[in-house]
């Protein structure tokens, strides 16, 4: 599979996750599990018994999964605490040797509480379990791009060529930075310290004004990584392959401030300041790692 195949998959993808309530998300996350777990066994409720709090297994190894997928995750947090503790002990009533236990939650890639994490790690201690955690979104994106190709659009539907879709803009990048666009960015989920690259800034011939517009961008990347955290590997990854490419092409014909700006360009989809200011907030990520502007010679 290509990375664009790849990338169009991903939309199909994400389209059948924010799509899937109730059963019908249970039923994705078991087709995903039957191609990864040979041994994984869904479990039906049947008759007046139920499912016995046991959405699917792997016996064998003593690993149960619970699975939960409300319309609106962020809202539903108090009954997803209280299902997770009832659900729990149901299963303990019902199943013995548990070893995992995973709570296969729907959060349409929104993350979850903390309350509701630090019960997981509750139920772990208390009951000496190996794991327990949860599954979200992105969990289950991962385990989907661990598949096999013709697996993968089993689950997926059919793949359009991206060659027949020059009009249609599916690029990561563009998503990343809609989601940005208009977000209160300085948001305080992470406490972010001052990077210290006064002599990058030097070495790649920046001026003052690119080196604050860095470094506010920097200050702005709790929305930025909150993002990449509630998405797949592939997300991230590709972000980063995406800005460096941009930067080595541009790097060839540009240097200094004008290379700033020319990748800001490039990076923002429109010549807007609200494009641009998320462009910058991308940019500074991948300024601090050294994937763009060179490291000063030591």
């Amino acid at each position: 599979m290509t990375r664009d195949e790849r990338t169009i998959s991903r939309i199909l993808f994400q389209k059948k996750i924010h799509e899937a309530d109730g059963q019908k998300f249970e039923d994705l996350f078991s087709a995903i599990m039957n191609y990864k777990e040979p041994d994984f066994t869904q479990i039906k409720p049947w008759g007046n018994i139920g499912d016995r709090k046991n959405d699917g297994c792997i016996l064998g190894k003593g690993i149960y999964f619970q699975v939960h997928a409300p319309e609106d995750v962020k809202k539903s947090y108090h009954e997803i605490i209280k299902k997770i503790q009832t659900d729990f002990s149901g299963l303990q009533s019902h199943w013995g040797n548990i070893q995992e236990f995973y709570y296969v939650l729907n959060d349409k890639y929104k993350g979850v509480n903390a309350d509701a994490l630090q019960l997981l790690e509750t139920i772990k201690q208390s009951n000496s379990l190996k794991e327990c955690k949860f599954i979200r979104a992105n969990d289950l994106e991962n385990m989907l791009y661990s598949l096999d190709d013709d697996q993968i659009m089993a689950i997926t539907g059919h793949i359009p060529d991206p060659a027949n879709l020059a009009s249609l803009d599916y690029g990561i990048l563009n998503e990343i930075l809609d989601h940005l666009k208009g977000k209160p960015l300085n948001n305080g989920i992470e406490k972010i310290v001052a990077p210290d690259w006064d002599e990058k800034i030097n070495f790649n011939n920046l001026s003052i004004n690119e080196s604050v517009r860095l470094t506010n961008g920097y200050f702005q990347l709790g929305t930025l990584n909150e993002y990449l955290k509630n998405n797949s590997d592939f997300t991230a990854q590709e972000l980063q392959n995406k800005i460096s490419a941009m930067y080595q092409e541009l790097a060839k014909s540009y240097s200094g401030s004008e290379l700033f700006w020319e990748l800001v360009s490039e990076v923002s989809p429109r010549s807007s300041a609200e494009y641009q200011a998320s462009s910058i907030v991308i940019m500074s990520m991948y300024f601090e790692t050294c994937d763009i502007f060179e490291e000063p010679v030591q």
